[in-house]
Parts: structure tokens; sequence; C-alpha cells
């Protein structure tokens, strides 16, 4: 028998804890599957509001609110351009089980009409936490581009937040938006296409992506990019196949973690020694997961390729770090 919004409600906060949990596992889930594959994204999860909750009970007038509001718990893939899209839905398939995918990027029911391009999946929620029903969690996935996310958030706080409907002019401006998130976005994935031709150019971007993605799943502290493309340029010949050393790195980093939760806990940016000494300044920037691996993969190439283009303390820091010796 469908539950009353007063019996919804009351049911949505007693729960409310346990899914957040669970959208926050499925959060971390999803990172870490796409640092794996080498996919550039940020992801983040909520459970919904009380108040958001309460108020889409009374505004929709559902007959079943408890299974018809079906959003709450929401994670959120943004990606940096379309061309990780479609990599970034795979992704999603294969790490939860899938209830529906509504997807609007190739619908043209008016040519004429702007309008945002809606991507959303419905998941069962990673960690198989179910309800007193026994019936399993779910979230509904959003997955948009960065251009696009900033147009949604943007136009949502002045769309749909007053409670009110906003003048024609405003609407239409918001909406005129869209034009310019397309160009926007195709600009960046032609960009990205004519970086792929010059691979001289984009080895140690490739190389800094897929160690920032790793590196976030220890740590979200500012680094220095400046730096972390000296560091590459001396790592990179270091390493053969960078199209699967992303995968590589990512299972180094499993393998390893509490040794490198340790080692960032004693010496990375917030601990006592730089803090105190400014010492160990790599063990503060992503590509010093990437030193840790090749310590232990490739010590001697390592050594010999850095000798006399970096400071040689910068790599005996490391290798104290990481308990061996050069």
């Amino acid at each position: 028998m469908p539950l009353t919004a007063d019996e919804a409600f009351q049911r949505y906060r007693e729960e409310r804890p346990r899914i957040e949990a669970a959208a926050k596992a499925t959060e971390t889930h999803l990172f870490h599957r796409a640092a794996r594959k080498g996919i550039t994204c940020q992801v983040t999860s909520r459970a919904k509001e009380l108040s958001s909750f309460n108020t889409k009970v009374y505004r929709k007038n559902y007959a079943d609110p408890w299974t018809q509001i079906t959003d709450k718990a929401g994670v959120r893939l943004v990606v940096p351009h379309r061309g990780l899209i479609d990599p970034a839905l795979e992704l999603i398939k294969e790490s939860l089980d899938i209830v529906e995918v509504q997807d609007d990027r190739d619908t043209h029911d008016d040519q004429y009409r702007l309008s945002y391009p809606r991507l959303h999946v419905q998941a069962v929620m990673f960690g198989a936490e179910k309800d007193p029903d026994d019936v399993p969690y779910q979230c509904e996935i959003q997955l948009r581009t960065e251009a696009v996310d900033l147009w949604s958030r943007m136009s949502h706080r002045l769309l749909y937040k007053p409670g009110v409907t906003p003048p024609p002019d405003v609407s239409r401006s918001l909406y005129r938006l869209i034009a310019l998130v397309e160009l926007y976005d195709l600009e960046v994935e032609r960009g990205v296409k004519a970086m792929a031709q010059h691979p001289e150019l984009l080895r140690s971007n490739l190389l800094l992506d897929m160690a920032e993605q790793v590196y976030r799943t220890f740590t979200d502290h500012p680094y220095s990019r400046d730096l972390s493309h000296d560091i590459l340029d001396v790592l990179a010949p270091t390493i053969g196949d960078e199209g699967a050393y992303g995968e590589h790195l990512a299972e180094f980093a499993e393998k390893y973690r509490v040794r490198i939760q340790r080692a960032y806990a004693d010496y990375g940016p917030t601990s006592d020694h730089f803090l105190k000494h400014g010492r160990y300044m790599l063990a503060s920037q992503p590509e010093s997961l990437i030193i840790f691996e090749r310590l232990i993969h490739a010590r001697y190439r390592l050594k010999s390729t850095w000798n006399g283009r970096l400071p040689h303390t910068m790599l005996t820091d490391m290798a104290e770090i990481w308990g061996v010796s050069l």
C-alpha cells in the first residue's frame, strides 16, 4: 500500500543517513573506477535535503511518493569535454546495475529550440545497501561536461529556485547560452583531438591526468602544475607505453594504498615535515605516485634519467619516504 506524503517524509528522515552513506560509497566507487580507466572527471554525491524531499512530495502530488521520488540520492559525474561522455557512460554501465538511461543528446523534436542535453542514469547504488523492505537503494546519476554543468547550476538557481516563473526575456537569455555551451564543448573537443596529433605536447599532460586521477583518491590538496610538468618531462622517458600506464598506476596505488596513505600523512602537504622544514615538496604533487611506482619497478632507469636534469636531493627525499636506497 502506498505511503502517504507524511509517512514518506518520516521514512525518508529515518533512512536518509543510510542513503547518504550509500551515495558516498557510490561516488568513491565510480571515481576509483574512472581513475583505473584513465577517465578524467569530478564525481560528487548527495542525499536530497529533507526540505527538498518534503517540497517535492507536495508540489508533485505523487500518488506513491516513496517509490516515485527516484532521486533521493544523486551522483554527478562531470568530464572536461564531450569526447569523454560516452566512455564515462560505459564506465557507469560497467560499474553499477542500471535501471534506466535517459539520454536526450540526440533528440531533435524542435530544431529551432535550444535545450539542455540531459543525460541521466538511474542505477542501484554500490555496496548493496537495502531499505527495510529489502529493496536496494537507487540513485540518479547526472553525466555532464564542465560547460554544461556550469550552465545547469547557474540556470537552475535562476529558473527554478525562486518558486515563480521568470520573465520570458530572462528564460530566453539563459537558453540562448546553450548555444555557447555547445560551441565551447566542440572547441575543447577539437583542441583535445588536435593535441593528440602532437605526442611531444601530449605526453606530460596525459601522464599528469593519469597521476592526478589516482592522487585525488588520496587527497584534494592543491599542487603546482608547473612543477608537475618539470618533473614529468624527466619521468616520461622511463615509461614505455603511456596508454597502458594509467591502469598500471591505479593497480599500483590499490596494492600499496596503506603505504601511500602513510607516506602522505607523514610527509605530505599537511605533515610536520613539510610545514616545519619545507622539504619533501614532491610528496605534495600527483607525480609522487609515479615516482613511488618507478622506485619499485624502474629504480635505476629513474636514477640515470633524473641525474643532471633535476636536483638529486628531490629524488633521494622521495626514496627516503618510500624506504629504498639509491
